[in-house]
Order: C-alpha cells, then structure tokens, then sequence
C-alpha cells in the first residue's frame, strides 16, 4: 500500500501565452493537512483543478493509493473520493442548503426528490462535524462563512475522503477562520486528507502538517511546517525577503478633504438602520480605517458615500462641494477614487479585456476618445504604462480578458486604475482580501505613497494586522454606529477586538 493517498506527478499544464504548472510533483499523505502555498498566479489553484478534472494536463499522471488515475471531469474526481471547495463558491442563490448539498446525487423514487433520508443525512454530518446550517434557508440569504459551510457539507455528503479547500478563508470574518480551523483539524483527525491552498503564512502555521510551495509555475520545494518560520516561507514564495510589517513615517493630517455628517442608510427589506447617524472627517495626509466585523454596516456606508446606494438622511461633502446627490461619474471625476469590496461586481467588467478595464473611468475623455471613437492605440498604450508600473501579470498583456486572471492581479488591476487617477480621496475597501504577501506588501506601499502625497486615505478592512498596521487613525463601526475613534499607537489588538464585539464604547459615542 502507497504511502501517500494522492500523487501528482510531474503536472504540466498550458494556457495561450503561459505555462501554469510547469513540471509539479505533489504528494499527499492520509490523514494530513498539505498547504498549497505560493503567489497569486503561482498555479496552485490550476493544480487543484487538474487533481478535481476540471483541466486535463498535457503531461504528468495522477495516482490514489499508488495506482495510476484519469480524471476527465469533476464526476470522475467524485467517484474517486476527491471534493473541492473553491474559491469562489459553486451554489445556486435561488436554491435551498439543502437542495445545494445533494444537487447532483439526489435519491428518486418514482419521478420524485426523496429529500427525508437526505436531510436527516444532512443534519447528522453537521452535528458530527460542528458545521451548523438551516437546511431550509436559501442560498441567498445566508453569510459568505455558512455558504462556505454548505460546500464543505456538499464534499462530507459525497463521502470524499480527500478535500481541496481553495483559498478558503479569503472571505471570512477571523471569528469563521477559526471556526474552520477547528473544523479542519476534525476533519484530518476522522482520517480525511486535506489539500489547502493559501497565501496566509498564519493558517498554515495553525493547521498544516507540511506545505508545498510553488512559485511562477514552478515546484519551489515541500516542508515541514514545524520546522520553517513564516520568514523563511514567504522567502521560498516570493523568491526574495519580504517586510510582514508594513513601514511609514508619523502621519501630519493637514486640511479636511471628505465629511460625512448624520449618514443614516435603512435597509429596505427590514425596515432597520444599517448606518445609524454616522459622522466622520478624513483629512489629507492620513488613512483612517474603519473597523468592524463583517455586517456591521461599512458595506452600505461605503456604497452611500460612493453612490452605489442612496442615503436615506445625512451630507456626504468631498473638497468642501456637498456630493450627497452627485452622480458616481461627477464624484470620479471630482477626485474620489473606490477600490471596491467586491472586486468581481463592482471593479471589473470580467469579460473585457485587462485594457478596458484600465479606462472604465477615463475613456470619455478627451485622450481617449474623440467624436464618440475610442481611440484603441491611446488606450493600449495607457494599460501597457500600468502593466508595468504595477506588475499586473497577464498572459497577453492589455488584450488578457480579466476574467483569466489570478485574483491578485485583477486586484492589482484595480489598484493601478484607481490611484493612477490622482484622486484627493481614496476610498479602499478591503484592498488586500485574498491577496498573497508579496501583493499585499505592494498593495501596502501604495496606500501609504498616497498618504503621503498629502491625499486623503479611507480604508475599511476586517484583516486586524492591516488595521493596526496601516491606519493613523481607527473608526471602529458596530451595528451602524461608530463607536470608537483610536490611535493605533495606543491602543492593543484585544482591546479593539472588545469595541468590534461591542462590548465597548468610547465615552460620548
């Protein structure tokens, strides 16, 4: 009998313009948790799709218990006892939990959907893996940690015994993270083998046994986690030394560049304020950040005082002009600039190429366009300019259709469009989600350039290092409310942790 469960041997994989997998060997041993580290765009998502069927390789073998495998598709992949739960999620919104955990292997009787033994199934796999869900509420409904919960559930439900967890915590709150990690560790100690691709030097720290890194495609070399510090990974990673703290001079915040006043946004299914009176100024030359857990309120600030939703009371003043009622285009174009929290929704057009998407904000104007015609040479010229000043990876340069993308270079892609407009006001809403070390050090660097170019800097982030790291001043939201202006030079992790909970408030907030 193999040692190891799963073997990837000598993976080659190919896109138009880039080799992904370049030659990669990966073992997986029962029973263990194996992170999958490396940049984004280092190929290990393009790995993990090759072991669930979704690319066929052109060259290389797969082998389960030390017998040769084909995997022609994520049906073969199942057969086989492998499940994945991806980055970004495969649910149907309209559909219930439970609809969504057996869509595909459902029991039927006659023309009819058994769902009894189904759900009683269902309800014992998350009693005995601590992955508590309402089978009867729509996918819609639900946080982005229970919709994670549900895929999870979907690979138990198959009875896979070796799960690949894609980016998972890209999108959690840190309370889900450890939740996650608790219920990883469950997992491999009932002897399921766990695959886990990351670029957070902490989770793999917290719950893998070994990592295997890869960088541009490349097999850099496995580990013991154990034995290497978070230093030494990032280094193999990145393929130089990279600065986990992020460094800036004393902040001087001269005159105020955006006031909000009274904002209250009400939620028009509930009837509830979800931004309650909120009042604050961001001045040049500073980066205040709002802190929060997640579904406190900073989504429907943020798309308030960037016109993504109305506001039902309360001035929103950008350079002194009362922008309440502007237009998205008339605040673009006044010096605000918005790093969105959805990158896929409200960043990119994804099926544009990475060129257009530079121009999104700009191609109206007169340098690239005239009497209604682009001008296509301007526009190339212009994305192969921030192609190069941010290291945007793209198979094809400008024409690479965003979509294709990593994660971190659409990201990227974003940065590089926003700040290269000059704003006075720059609006980022969790910059760095999903981004590996090297781009958030980037990412990082940036933010603070801008602060100190004397522009205005309001970040909203959920990440607690990046709060502590990069703020000069921290607004923490609870329930719509600000309930909190710190210094980050004065105040600890756990005591910020305490006004995000609620369990404190600062005197007359």
């Amino acid at each position: 009998m193999s040692e190891y469960v799963i073997e990837m041997c000598n993976i080659t994989k190919e896109f138009p313009g880039i080799i992904a997998n370049d030659n990669i060997t990966l073992q997986l041993k029962k029973g263990e948790i194996h992170a999958l580290l490396g940049e984004n765009g280092a190929g290990k998502s393009t790995l993990m799709s090759v072991l669930f069927g979704l690319y066929q390789p052109e060259k290389g073998v797969i082998k389960k218990d030390g017998k040769e495998v084909k995997i022609k598709d994520p049906n073969d992949a199942n057969a086989l006892g492998i499940g994945m739960v991806h980055q970004h999620f495969k649910l149907v919104h309209n559909f219930s939990v439970l609809q969504n955990i057996i869509l595909g292997v459902e029991t039927t009787k006659g023309g009819f959907l058994k769902m009894d033994d189904a759900r009683k199934k269902v309800m014992t796999l998350s009693e005995q893996y601590g992955l508590r869900v309402d089978p009867d509420a729509l996918i819609e409904n639900i946080t982005v940690g229970m919709q994670q919960r549900v895929e999870i559930l979907k690979m138990l439900y198959r009875d896979n015994e070796i799960l690949i967890f894609d980016e998972p915590t890209a999108v959690l709150t840190p309370q889900e993270i450890d939740e996650l990690m608790k219920i990883m560790k469950g997992l491999a100690a009932e002897g399921k083998s766990i695959l886990f691709i990351t670029h957070k030097l902490n989770e793999i720290k917290a719950v893998a046994d070994r990592c295997t890194v890869l960088r541009k495609g490349k097999y850099v070399g496995t580990v013991n986690v154990a034995d290497v510090s978070k230093e030494e990974m990032s280094e193999m990673m990145v393929g130089r030394k990279v600065s986990l703290n992020v460094e800036k001079e004393p902040s001087h915040p001269s005159e105020v560049v955006f006031e909000v006043e009274g904002l209250t946004v009400v939620n028009k299914e509930h009837g509830k304020k979800v931004v309650d009176n909120v009042s604050f100024q961001v001045r040049r030359g500073e980066i205040v950040c709002i802190a929060g857990i997640d579904g406190n309120g900073q989504s429907e600030l943020i798309q308030a005082v960037t016109g993504l939703i109305k506001a039902d009371s309360g001035t929103v003043k950008l350079k002194g002009e009362d922008i309440t009622h502007a237009s998205i285009r008339h605040r673009n174009t006044h010096g605000m600039s918005h790093i969105p929290e959805d990158r896929h929704k409200h960043g990119l057009v994804l099926d544009y190429p990475l060129s257009y998407n530079l121009v999104l904000q700009s191609y109206f104007e007169p340098e690239y366009c005239q009497a209604g015609f682009l001008k296509y040479d301007k526009i190339n010229q212009y994305a192969e300019k921030l192609i190069g000043k941010y290291d945007i990876r793209s198979g094809q340069g400008g024409s690479t259709i965003a979509r294709s993308m990593s994660g971190g270079n659409q990201q990227k892609a974003i940065v590089a469009r926003e700040i290269d407009r000059d704003p006075d006001l720059l609006i980022a809403v969790q910059p760095t989600r999903g981004l590996d070390v090297g781009a958030i050090e980037y990412i990082h660097r940036q933010i603070v350039a801008e602060r100190d170019r004397n522009k205005a800097v309001l970040l909203v982030s959920l990440e607690l290092d990046e709060v502590m790291n990069l703020s000069d001043r921290i607004l923490v939201i609870y329930e719509g409310q600000i309930v909190a202006d710190l210094d980050p030079s004065k105040v600890t992790v756990q005591e910020l942790g305490l006004y995000m909970a609620g369990s404190k408030r600062e005197e007359g907030k």
